[in-house]
């Protein structure tokens, strides 16, 4: 039998939204909220280059990556169109007014996948003392 954990009341995601539900271990996972009040749970990664979907805008059942604007699929975190890769999604489910995830899927679902670093020390994962910044060259005309 499954063991499921309240995490959030439905009401305290926005409509069109999201909430992020941290996780001692891993990469949160992204609670969404679509204009029929339905909810879906996808890790907060997008399969592109990582981008925190919670970030990005909801609407029918896809969420756009805030990133580089993929599409991905609120019900199956895959990806739209042209694109490729999926996310993973987590169990959900909406039970008196309150959000439960799958307390196993939180504990042991998508544990290998790291979220992206940026800014100084992202080039070698923050390392003690290291003061460098990774640099993209601008883009020519």
């Amino acid at each position: 039998m499954t063991e499921w954990k309240t995490v959030c009341r439905v009401d305290e995601i926005p409509v069109l939204g999201s909430r992020r539900v941290s996780r001692p271990v891993g990469v949160a996972v992204a609670v969404f909220r679509n204009s029929q009040d339905e909810v879906f749970a996808l890790l907060d990664r997008c399969p592109h280059k990582g981008g925190p979907l919670s970030q990005g805008i909801v609407f029918g059942n896809s969420v756009a990556c805030p990133l580089h604007n993929w599409t991905i699929g609120l019900d199956d975190g895959c990806a739209k169109q042209s694109d490729e890769g999926c996310t993973p999604r987590f169990a959900c489910r909406v039970e008196g007014g309150h959000v439960l995830l799958d307390a196993h899927e939180l504990a042991t679902h998508a544990l290998d996948l790291v979220a992206p670093r940026a800014g100084p020390g992202a080039a070698t994962a923050g390392a003690i003392g290291d003061e460098t910044f990774d640099v993209q060259a601008p883009h020519g005309a």
